[in-house]
């Protein structure tokens, strides 16, 4: 099969691990067993993790601004790990609208352009000028207008859209309806890493529930030293991602329960690495109480290359299928707050029944 023309909208800390370990993958890393390390699809349908490539960019950091993109991902503040040398790409990062994408206390720390000496491209002109066929939104969390301006840029030059932060898009029926009367496919909101606090919780949760615990409360607090959580650390940037991550575990109990989810503070010595602190308690057999205490330490931006390896191949089906609209399997089992909520083994199997062409979306 052809190339998957990609555009990114933001240039931080997700985007340089997708971009290396697509890079990565290209190298033909070794094998364990028959299987490829770090990959739940080696082959997604007919497309594979390396025909994925990357047309355009846009970024409001000026250090990055007119660069090539396979150094942008390497410019501060992106402290990413080093996952693979990148070769020049042949792609110039433009200067994006900044809109609410960077609050007061960032703009230091994301070293935003003057708009008096830097104009921002027109996205949609730009998205067609380069020959993309799906946009990943990759803007710090609390771009409420910043994700919809790049949703609507997406319609516009007849793009997929891709939306991994925490603003309802594909979950929000205008939205859904929009993309849908254009023939286009829309993934969102807020992606899940691919073993991360979220889906740790999620399976922690169901595991009680299958073996007929009753779950009376939990928690989940996470410690970050890279710019997502500095930016988090103002609360009011908050709202939806604490919606989005409480609800990706609270939509799996039929009953209410006192439940507290979402960052916690930022510790900058940790740079990349993220750290979160699962406590949930319950009662078994005989109404005798049980409590689970757990610790899960990763690097937060490579956690969840994998997954947007896979719902871009999943995008890139859906264009070719003419299907428009939200993906209602890669959705559920990808994001914290798709469109429908499922537990997250009839998800996979919804996949898969989307990659065969069972299933419509």
């Amino acid at each position: 099969m052809g190339k998957i023309k990609v555009a990114l909208a933001g240039v931080g800390n997700c985007a340089s691990a997708l971009i290396q370990g697509i890079q990565y993958y290209r190298k033909d890393p070794p094998t364990e067993n028959g299987l490829t390390t770090g990959l739940m699809h080696p082959s997604f349908g007919p497309y594979k993790v390396e025909d994925i490539t990357f047309v355009a960019a846009f970024e409001v950091n000026k250090k990055k601004i007119g660069g090539d993109l396979s150094k942008a991902i390497f410019t501060e503040p992106n402290s990413a790990p080093r996952i693979s040398d990148v070769p020049d790409m042949g792609v110039t990062v433009k200067a994006g609208p900044i809109l609410d994408g960077v609050a007061p206390h960032m703009k230091e720390a994301f070293h935003v352009y003057s708009k008096s000496r830097t104009k921002p491209v027109d996205v949609a002109a730009e998205l067609k000028d380069s020959g993309a066929e799906i946009l990943v939104n990759y803007l710090p969390v609390g771009s409420e207008k910043g994700a919809r301006l790049y949703a609507q840029a997406a319609v516009d030059a007849g793009c997929g859209f891709v939306n991994c932060i925490p603003e309802f898009i594909a979950s929000t029926d205008s939205w859904a309806k929009k993309f849908e009367e254009h023939k286009l496919p829309i993934a969102g909101d807020d992606v899940k890493s691919q073993v991360g606090a979220t889906i740790v919780h999620r399976s922690l949760v169901d595991l009680c529930l299958k073996r007929g615990v009753r779950v009376d409360e939990s928690y989940q607090l996470n410690l970050g030293g890279d710019t997502d959580f500095l930016n988090m650390t103002v609360e009011e940037r908050l709202h939806s991602k604490r919606i989005s991550k409480t609800t990706a575990v609270a939509s799996l109990i039929p009953y209410s329960v006192p439940t507290r989810i979402g960052p916690s503070d930022y510790v900058p010595h940790l740079k990349n690495k993220k750290i979160c602190y699962i406590y949930l308690k319950g009662r078994g057999w005989g109404n005798i109480p049980l409590q689970i205490d757990l610790k899960l330490a990763v690097e937060d931006s490579p956690n969840s290359g994998g997954v947007v390896a896979d719902v871009i191949r999943a995008v890139k089906i859906g264009l070719d299928r003419g299907i428009g609209g939200p993906l209602t399997s890669i959705s559920s089992y990808s994001f914290k707050y798709p469109p429908v909520k499922i537990p997250d083994g009839q998800a996979s199997q919804w996949v898969e029944e989307y990659i065969q062409g069972k299933r419509e979306r």
